[in-house]
């Protein structure tokens, strides 16, 4: 049953956005949105829903500790009411956003597109703020204190 709500959702997905290739989103199970990769995928040891998994970007040598630790303050701040996680893959440094969504939402295509542009905005966050800003930036966020914020 997991298998045939999350091929359908992906079908009207697609439809929505204009991707023409269904079979292929499907086979692949990843799409990019707005420049990230993103992998859609659904589980039978979670047949009520699917998961989006987001890649935001590798973090550079010497931050991992303090973008570890601003994951976790963002999961339990910003993401737990979202039934999302922040994470590191330790086979590439990567930051991923895992998302996952219950079927009993109710979701369609639309609101699947909605929601993954939304969580986009969310990894430009990421990427511009934390994993491609400038050292005096980078510590600025990671210390509290936002002295780098210019009017």
């Amino acid at each position: 049953m997991s298998s045939e709500r999350y091929i359908q959702l992906i079908q009207d997905l697609c439809a929505t956005v204009g991707l023409a290739n269904v079979d292929n989103v499907l086979e692949a199970r990843t799409i990019e949105v707005e420049g990230f990769d993103v992998r859609l995928d659904c589980f039978d040891s979670d047949a009520e829903a699917m998961y989006a998994n987001f890649h935001f970007g590798t973090v550079t040598a010497g931050r991992t500790l303090t973008v570890f630790r601003l994951m976790l303050e963002a999961n339990l701040l910003v993401y737990a009411q979202d039934q999302a996680q922040l994470g590191i893959d330790t086979n590439t440094g990567g930051i991923i956003l895992i998302i996952r969504l219950p079927f009993s939402l109710g979701i369609d295509g639309q609101g699947l597109a909605d929601l993954l542009a939304h969580y986009a905005e969310h990894g430009r966050y990421w990427r511009q703020s934390i994993i491609e800003s400038s050292d005096e930036m980078f510590e600025g966020i990671a210390s509290g204190e936002y002295f780098w914020l210019r009017a």
